[in-house]
């Protein structure tokens, strides 16, 4: 069972596959700074070179010859509140960045100007070679662009940063009709029971999956049973239409799913899961096919509003995507 998350489940607001992208950098001779917010765990390839030289996964400048420093600069997959960071050294030795520090600001314009208010996130954190390390971020106000500097130059295979995407539900139509279970409406992981060949997070993203990595896969199970991700919706709420996607699995789709929810108020996990065997029924079993969508409307039951979804693969397999259209309450 994996219910052990960074900062609480909180979303990668730097993750690619959600809209967060690398968009300005002092230099990144050896290795583009593209790399340093994808999803996927850094590699090490060990005779692989390009033109400039050893090739690394992950964002890497030149040697500097002078007293400054080089910087990166990410917009985040959606304005938010940060809880905490993840600075991945993964693969660098003798060429990771010593020392690190986070500053945050609100822009509208994809590269922030010369005009932009930088403020302090963290303050600067000594970096080992080769490690994971995680730091909090206490700063309450929210921002759309980080921008990490390090100390004096160097390489960094990852950045993951943690947060809460920033929305006014205030100002949304009460009868908005949305997707209850997007990250970037602020829908979150809470535990699932395996995720041993893809994340459950993934199916939260935006858009179709890219590849079969791009979802959430279990292993095979060889016991009696089903596999299940419990998730919280963005919004507690009524469901109007469900959507479960098995873009690129066709070997390995669950052969049937099912949706069990709940309302409720904050719940810890572990009460959660002990639980949420007995939800309520939302999606009866319904038979899955390779590679393609399933939509369901007239198949979901009657419900009061819910916030915890319960997904059931049975036995196991893939899901790419899911997606719970309905109206907040």
């Amino acid at each position: 069972m994996t219910n052990d998350r960074p900062f609480g489940g909180a979303l990668d607001l730097a993750n690619s596959r959600l809209g967060g992208k690398a968009v300005a950098a002092s230099d990144d001779f050896f290795a583009a700074k593209e790399r340093i917010n994808d999803p996927a765990d850094p590699v090490f390839i060990a005779d692989k070179y390009d033109d400039n030289g050893k090739w690394m996964d992950g964002w890497e400048s030149r040697r500097r010859r002078d007293a400054g420093h080089d910087w990166c600069v990410i917009r985040l997959a959606a304005r938010g509140r940060l809880l905490g960071a993840e600075f991945d050294t993964r693969h660098f030795t003798g060429n990771y960045a010593p020392a690190a520090q986070l500053e945050g600001c609100v822009s509208d314009s994809e590269i922030p100007g010369a005009d932009a208010v930088w403020t302090p996130l963290t303050p600067a954190i000594t970096l080992n070679g080769d490690e994971r390390r995680e730091v909090a971020i206490e700063a309450d106000a929210p921002v759309t662009h980080v921008r990490l500097n390090i100390y004096p130059d160097g390489g960094v295979a990852r950045l993951r940063l943690f947060g809460v995407p920033d929305i006014d539900w205030s100002a949304r139509d009460a009868g908005e009709r949305m997707d209850l279970a997007s990250a970037l409406n602020g829908a979150r992981v809470i535990a699932c029971n395996d995720e041993h060949f893809g994340r459950l997070a993934n199916i939260l993203a935006p858009g179709r999956g890219v590849n079969m990595g791009d979802g959430w896969e279990t292993r095979r199970r060889r016991e009696p049973g089903a596999d299940w991700g419990l998730i919280e919706l963005a919004r507690p709420g009524r469901i109007e239409e469900i959507l479960i996607d098995t873009a690129h699995f066709k070997g390995n789709f669950p052969d049937r799913c099912s949706l069990q929810a709940i309302g409720g108020a904050d719940v810890p996990a572990e009460a959660l899961i002990a639980q949420s065997l007995f939800w309520p029924m939302l999606l009866p079993e319904q038979k899955m096919t390779a590679d393609a969508e399933h939509r369901f409307t007239s198949k979901i039951l009657s419900h009061e509003p819910v916030r915890y979804i319960r997904l059931n693969l049975a036995p196991d397999g893939g899901v790419s995507r899911l997606r719970l259209f309905g109206r907040a309450s």
